[in-house]
């Protein structure tokens, strides 16, 4: 599983010599994330000459779209939005680009690896499945998404789905003022890089050039469209259902042992709470935005608990440890009477709902039970699974910002 990419934006990449076997021409890539399980990649290219390869397979299901410049696959020409997939083990026909064309290659459950033949009429993978896709996304026509979420003005084009697993790509655009006052985790992985526009949301700026990779159950949200709406291609290995969370709160601490103020011990703890509004704090037209998704919300009759910015009214992390010592206090001694010793002398607290309670069954026994950011198909009425929490800030090293204020 590739880890928690969040809000990085493609010029603090390295460039690198792409790894593109079998082809003619040089060309450049930025490797946005890597799965160094299964060579699962996202990666953006850059032509410095023509360049080409002939007919063969790839290892790996494969992606490209065209942000600028000309692609040619097998003698069809499309420039910007152009989209090719090439699943894993189905002959190819020729791909070329043009010089200065600037790519977005994904390599999906395999490798770089390429093996040339003859011609597109050379025989398959025995496990392989699919057909090439070639599309001119230009000329597609923006759809309204089956589910807006708190309101409508989001718009999507569908460019490859798999019936199979649910992988699917599409792009997506967010009309100006299209905003979502909650935040979501999903049961699978969510991935996007920022072709047009901007948006702002928990984990910072949605701008062109950004990208990230969120495994699934990573709660994100908060999310307010700014002018002139946001567009991004995304991908998920799976169906993208939307699991709401407000009211949240997170609470983290300890003690320092030697880097204290003058060097001394020290306790202390932080929240997401403590940082107010945010930093820099939420714009006067973010929270009319994150507001007015409420009321759409309760209009409709939906259950909505509001919208408050972090650090306003009590901090609910500070009222959960004071239950805690209360708690703690009522059940000092009475432990071993009440039965609810646990061998060592502790009381047993309740927190509410045990987050193991709510995984699926197998989460905890299958091959991936070490990572509980790999997604699990899930249909309706399967338990939901609490979420993974992170709390990453970013600090981009072009612009100089900092991004993000976790949860």
């Amino acid at each position: 599983m590739r880890p928690h990419v969040e809000v990085i934006q493609e010029n603090d990449y390295v460039r690198h010599a792409a790894e593109l076997p079998g082809g003619e021409g040089r060309a450049g890539e930025r490797r946005l994330s890597v799965d160094e399980e299964d060579g699962s990649s996202s990666l953006r290219l850059d032509f410095h000459t023509d360049w080409g390869r002939g007919p063969g397979i790839h290892h790996a299901d494969t992606e490209y779209y065209v942000l600028e410049g000309t692609m040619t696959y097998g003698g069809r020409r499309i420039g910007k939005g152009g989209y090719v997939r090439a699943p894993r083990g189905v002959p190819t026909a020729a791909i070329t680009f043009r010089e200065g064309s600037r790519v977005l290659h994904y390599r999906e459950y395999g490798d770089a690896g390429f093996d040339p033949v003859q011609s597109v009429r050379a025989p398959a993978w025995r496990d392989a499945r699919g057909q090439v896709v070639v599309l001119d996304s230009g000329a597609m026509r923006w759809d309204a998404v089956p589910n807006p979420g708190p309101m409508p003005g989001m718009f999507i084009k569908y460019l490859h789905v798999d019936p199979v697993t649910g992988f699917y790509t599409r792009l997506v655009h967010a009309q100006e003022g299209w905003t979502d006052h909650r935040l979501a985790h999903h049961p699978c992985f969510e991935e996007a890089y920022t072709v047009q526009g901007h948006m702002e949301y928990n984990f910072g700026t949605l701008d062109l050039g950004t990208y990230f990779f969120r495994p699934a159950r990573v709660k994100h949200g908060h999310f307010t469209t700014m002018e002139g709406g946001a567009t991004w291609l995304l991908r998920s290995d799976g169906e993208l259902f939307n699991w709401y969370t407000q009211n949240e709160w997170i609470r983290w601490g300890g003690e320092a042992v030697n880097w204290g103020p003058g060097g001394t011990r020290a306790r202390w703890s932080a929240s997401s709470h403590d940082l107010g509004a945010g930093s820099p704090p939420r714009g006067d037209r973010d929270l009319r935005d994150l507001r007015a998704s409420v009321e759409f919300q309760r209009a409709r009759g939906e259950p909505d608990a509001g919208f408050l910015p972090h650090g306003t009214l009590p901090d609910k992390s500070v009222l959960a440890i004071a239950k805690a010592l209360d708690t703690a206090r009522l059940q000092q001694g009475h432990g071993h009477e009440r039965g609810h010793d646990h061998g060592h002398g502790e009381p047993a607290f309740d927190w509410g709902t045990d987050p193991s309670a709510l995984e699926h069954p197998s989460e905890r026994t299958d091959a991936h039970a070490h990572n509980p950011g790999r997604g699990r198909p899930w249909k309706q009425g399967d338990p939901i699974p609490a979420p993974v929490i992170s709390t990453l800030p970013v600090r981009s090293r072009s612009t100089g910002r900092w991004d993000g204020d976790g949860m």
